[in-house]
């Protein structure tokens, strides 16, 4: 399988903190970084905006991003929210496996 990283932030450690559980109790993300704050500036409607952000860096595998897109953004408040994914092209093998393992839908009972 195929590893990606992939990029989103937050406007507060609250919903930081609940999209980072939320990704990896469905199994969309086998681990998520909550990093330090950082001051994001950017181009808004015309206007030169600026804003402290909480950045996630959500390690998953490349099938599972579809899913992963859609939860984040039915849970993410902004508008239009950054969600950026990055190919993992090396690492570790062992924790590339578990990141595949992890994020590997549970089939449903019958």
């Amino acid at each position: 399988m195929s590893s990606l990283l992939v990029f989103t932030s937050l406007p507060d450690a609250a919903s930081a903190q609940t999209l980072a559980e939320t990704l990896v109790e469905q199994r969309l993300a086998a681990c998520v970084s909550i990093l330090a704050p950082a001051r994001s500036v950017y181009r808004w409607s015309g206007r030169i905006e600026a804003a402290v952000e909480i950045p996630l860096l959500i390690k998953t595998q490349a099938a599972r991003y579809a899913a992963l897109e859609a939860a984040i953004l039915s849970l993410h408040p902004y508008e239009l929210p950054e969600i950026v994914a990055v190919p993992v092209e090396l690492g570790l093998p062992a924790y590339l496996a578990w990141v595949d393992a992890e994020t590997e839908p549970i089939p449903a009972p019958c």
